[in-house]
């Protein structure tokens, strides 16, 4: 029987009546059978009976809810919406075609967001929700996001170009636009999600309809875009002409009707232009629509959506036009715009206006394209100078090195999207080779200006820097259009992609690039674009995360061989000397360092350079090398001092929110797993470095009699930033086997270190690791004016500090300098600790006991809900606005002002 029908709408009510069998014909779905399962409950069955479950799906729902059932029931939900979140479980694992995603929002009432939020709940156990399960779940929840967005869009943008005065006809035509969109979307794109291909589509769609629609029903400014432009070409004898022949051109296109309609929504002509002649022209072909006048016929629209509809099995976006209730959620959190500081201004005064994903996507692509406006898609005359100074000319190289890169690029970004979007690639890589070439100038200017040479022959004839540099200003373009999105935790372990889409790493697949080459590329490409958005740069920076957490790893990285025969020298990168930890990550190193570093050390003295040209026209870095002694890379030097970091950095938020009352256990911890890094880092291959982390954290709570399990510290773990549940469901044990981080702990890193671990057991353990420094993020520049989004010229200049501080500080003075969080969060002292030296135990528990965890029996187990700390916001505010309202100097309230500017933009960071 299918399923019951819900007051959402008599026209969507009609539609969603075809049984669901018909929408995967290829499985069997036999009729459940109530007598194998009469020790279930009954009203389960009911329900299993109204989504049409087989009993292979009724078995394995039942079995996850027995799994489950007593770790939920502190969730406020009936058991009904259990049941079914176990249903939708088991579907998936199944692979079996039983009911969409609306039939069973329907059926418990619920909507998208609360749907998804009790499957987050439910996973209590580390093997209740499968990698399956969450891929689907994060795909699903990322097209609605997208889905919900563009439909707002769509609303804003009809009430601009229909009469307010036609109800009945305007409705029926806004029912056909939509839905004949969602049609094309389905068709056209591979990429549903991709909001700005979507909204492009939707902008072709909304001038196919505006065109054929009657006049009386569209505003004046319409009504005369039309009439202007369809006045001259009315000639029956061409009109004729062209039914004789359909198909030699594309469909009609309303040139001033589409500038118009790209102008009010802040998008490129070109760029949908292209759409509409590839993508949108083919959709109208398949539909028989191309030679005709009139508009489609609703009834047929939806009969075709249906189909795409029961073949995804997601959520039927038809209903946003009747405000379903399960796609309503409250109205999409405007992103905040920055805005210039003024004193004596109240905090909540808003100055700018905020921006909707649709909108800020186009600001942003519009941004980049006129900050790339006088760049060009060839070497201007300075890089020409730089390619003849060298003594071997590299033009011809780099040139035939673009063309074959922009082929391979534009056929992989036709793969991922669509068949027809290979000239959307084509665009965004000419957006690329204009930015290459532009912060390949950059570089060298500033090279040239810090060495006094003109020749970087080496430099400009490594494939690999050229390269990395592209794919770097290729990333750039991808995250401008796609959101600064990533891949779930970069790559699967294993090194295989999660899914096809363009977010990183994709870039390094598609140029068959290792991550360990691009890192080196990533900080001097901030440094030497100025124009790079702040969002941009925290893009990049979490690009180089995720290369120093999983992807340089990978079983194929040439980091192994290179930590090989470095080990074969001597250890690996050492923590630093205690005399550098109160100070930020100091290097001199540039890109071409790092590139022209050696690659394979060797004990061997490294012989004279190959180059011809004169000692004084190589860069320093390399003349240095000249006398015989062992080589150095810089590079991986480099690396190791920056993963230092952010493992520590990782490690201090894990334990944070789990171990404050330990205090002695943080450089123990961080000792282990400094230790693992340095010298057992075969254990990283393939692997994640926070599963090292967490491993260590267990192992000294164990053997310090710590009562700690590992379903905490996963908890715990869930609420950080930057992480994702394949991380500890889904770890390599040995090769082609994966299981939990508990069997990964007990088989693997456990017996690799267990006589390094009961070490620490011991009356004498081993010397303790130097712990690093938690600097600033060394891409931020706090004396930079800086861009405001959505304007050509508009700038801003952060405060500067009054003077200069002194390098000696006491306590007091250090809990004023580090500024990094904002007031109320329960994670604000995290960084001040950070900057208190181990002397200062006392004051750091002082600390931490006001912002302390409640004890772990208490913490709540989800992943979307704040930490229950929270709860102690206002006393902590009062607390700390107390020991500053203690110091009444001017330039400690200029400090203040500038502590909560920058604490607004640590908020945004990923």
């Amino acid at each position: 029987m299918p399923p019951k029908k819900r007051n959402s709408g008599a026209a969507q009510n009609k539609e969603m009546k075809p049984n669901i069998k018909n929408a995967s014909p290829d499985k069997e779905n036999p009729d459940l059978s109530i007598e194998k399962h009469q020790e279930k409950d009954a009203d389960f069955m009911t329900l299993c009976q109204s989504l049409q479950v087989t009993d292979a799906v009724c078995d394995r729902a039942w079995t996850i809810w027995k799994a489950v059932q007593a770790s939920v029931d502190k969730v406020l939900d009936t058991q009904k919406r259990l049941w079914a979140a176990c249903l939708f479980v088991a579907v998936i694992d199944l692979e079996v075609a039983s009911f969409t995603f609306t039939q069973i929002l329907k059926a418990v009432d619920l909507n998208v967001k609360q749907f998804l939020g009790l499957l987050k709940k439910m996973d209590v156990n580390l093997d209740t929700i499968s990698t399956k399960v969450n891929s689907a779940v994060t795909r699903l929840e990322k097209k609605y996001d997208v889905s919900r967005a563009l439909y707002q869009r769509f609303e804003k943008t009809c009430s601009t170009i229909y009469a307010e005065d036609s109800e009945a006809k305007g409705k029926e035509i806004l029912r056909s636009c939509w839905t004949m969109f969602l049609l094309a979307k389905g068709r056209a794109l591979q990429m549903e999600d991709d909001l700005v291909i979507s909204f492009h589509l939707m902008v072709c769609v909304l001038e196919f309809f505006i065109r054929r629609c009657p006049p009386s029903l569209l505003q004046p400014h319409y009504q005369s875009v039309i009439s202007t432009a369809q006045s001259p070409p009315t000639r029956t004898s061409r009109r004729n002409q062209s039914k004789a022949k359909p198909r030699q051109a594309p469909p009609e296109v309303d040139v001033q009707l589409l500038e118009s309609l790209c102008k009010e929504n802040d998008c490129s002509v070109e760029e949908v232009k292209s759409v509409y002649q590839t993508s949108f022209s083919a959709f109208l072909d398949s539909m028989s629509l191309s030679g005709t006048r009139d508009l489609p016929q609703a009834t047929d629209l939806s009969k075709q959506y249906e189909e795409l509809y029961f073949k995804s099995r997601d959520f039927d976006s038809r209903l946003f036009l009747d405000n379903d209730e399960t796609l309503l959620t409250p109205k999409v959190e405007p992103m905040p715009v920055e805005r210039t500081p003024r004193k004596n201004l109240p905090e909540d005064v808003v100055l700018i206006p905020p921006q909707t994903p649709v909108r800020a996507a186009m600001n942003s692509i519009a941004q980049l394209r006129v900050d790339l406006t006088t760049s060009g898609d060839q070497p201007s005359a300075n890089l020409a100078v730089y390619f003849k100074n060298c003594t071997v000319d590299p033009t011809e190289e780099v040139l035939q090195r673009v063309e074959s890169l922009g082929l391979l690029f534009s056929q992989r970004f036709g793969q991922a999207v669509g068949p027809r979007c290979v000239g959307l690639g084509k665009q965004r890589f000419t957006l690329g080779i204009r930015l290459y070439y532009r912060v390949m100038e950059s570089m060298l200017k500033s090279e040239e200006k810090r060495l006094s040479v003109q020749n970087f022959s080496k430099l400009l004839n490594d494939s690999t820097f050229h390269t990395s540099l592209l794919a770097c200003a290729l990333e750039v373009v991808m995250a401008t259009y796609g959101g600064s999105t990533f891949k779930s935790a970069g790559y699967s372990n294993g090194g295989v992609p999660v899914e096809t889409d363009l977010c990183f790493p994709w870039i390094l697949d598609v140029f068959q690039l290792t991550a360990f080459d691009f890192y080196k590329v990533i900080e001097s490409f901030i440094k030497a674009e100025p124009s790079l958005s702040k969002d941009m740069v925290k893009h990049l920076e979490r690009c180089e995360h995720l290369i120093m957490e999983t992807i340089a790893w990978r079983e194929d990285s040439p980091l192994f061989e290179l930590l090989k025969r470095t080990r074969e020298e001597g250890p690996v990168e050492q923590a630093e000397p205690p005399a550098t930890l109160n100070q930020p990550l100091q290097h001199n190193h540039t890109a071409a360092d790092l590139y022209l570093s050696p690659v394979r050390p060797s004990s061997r003295t490294l012989p004279a350079p190959e180059s011809t040209a004169p000692p004084s026209s190589q860069p320093s870095a390399l003349a240095t090398h000249q006398t015989p002694r062992h080589p150095k890379s810089n590079s991986l030097s480099l690396f190791y001092k920056k993963l230092y970091r952010l493992a520590y950095m990782r490690l201090k938020m894990l334990y944070t929110q789990l171990l404050t009352s330990h205090p002695e256990l943080e450089p123990i911890m961080w000792t282990l797993f400094q230790h693992t890094l340095q010298n057992e880092y075969e254990l990283m291959r393939d692997r994640h470095l926070d599963q090292l982390m967490m491993s260590a954290m267990y192992a000294i709570c164990k053997v310090k009699n710590v009562d700690l399990r590992f379903k905490t510290i996963v908890t715990a773990y869930k609420n950080m930033p930057n992480t994702n549940q394949e991380t500890f469901k889904h770890v390599l044990i040995r090769e082609g086997q994966y299981d939990s981080i508990i069997v990964f702990y007990n088989l693997v890193f456990m017996q690799k270190l267990k006589t390094n671990i009961l070490q620490y057991a011991s009356p004498r353990p081993p010397t303790l690791s130097p712990i690093p420094h938690i600097p600033r993020s060394p891409y931020k520049f706090p004396n930079s004016p800086l861009r405001v989004p959505g304007s050509n010229n508009v700038y801003i200049s952060p405060m500067k500090s009054p003077t200069r501080m002194s390098p000696v500080m006491t306590p007091r003075t250090r809990i004023l300098v580090s500024i990094g969080e904002s007031f109320g969060t329960s994670d604000k002292f995290q960084k001040i600790n950070a900057m208190v030296n181990s002397s200062d135990r006392s004051l750091k528990r002082s600390l931490d006991m006001s912002s302390a965890p409640k004890p772990l029996k208490r913490l709540r187990f989800d992943v979307e809900g704040q930490d229950e700390a929270d709860e102690s916001k206002p006393a902590e505010d009062s607390r700390l606005i107390q020991k500053l309202a203690e110091i009444g100097s001017t330039r400690t309230r200029m400090q203040e002002q500038k502590m909560k500017d920058d604490a607004e933009s640590e908020k945004d960071k990923p």
